[in-house]
């Protein structure tokens, strides 16, 4: 534990800072998750509804640098893709 009281104050915040970080985690990998389950049920005009809401979801994640700016891309690309291919 840290003895000095700026060290513990630091300590304190890196707690909740990490707590606010593994739930915006947990809200982009959801919104990955919802769109892959869209396009596996087929149905190709919600699989693009939910593909929106989670762009926007993963540039807000990318932007407040959760993750970074590329893997964004990349995980809207693959995205796209899987949308984009549906029959």
């Amino acid at each position: 534990m840290a003895n000095i009281a700026s060290a513990r104050k630091r300590a304190r915040q890196a707690v909740k800072l990490n707590a606010h970080n593994s739930s915006l985690r947990s809200t982009l990998r959801t919104a990955i998750k919802a769109v892959r389950k869209a396009v596996a049920k087929g149905d190709k005009a919600a699989a693009a509804a939910v593909f929106q809401q989670s762009m926007s979801t993963i540039d807000r994640i990318a932007d407040k640098k959760i993750i970074h700016k590329n893997t964004a891309s990349r995980q809207k690309s693959r995205l796209a893709a899987a949308v984009k291919a549906m029959a």
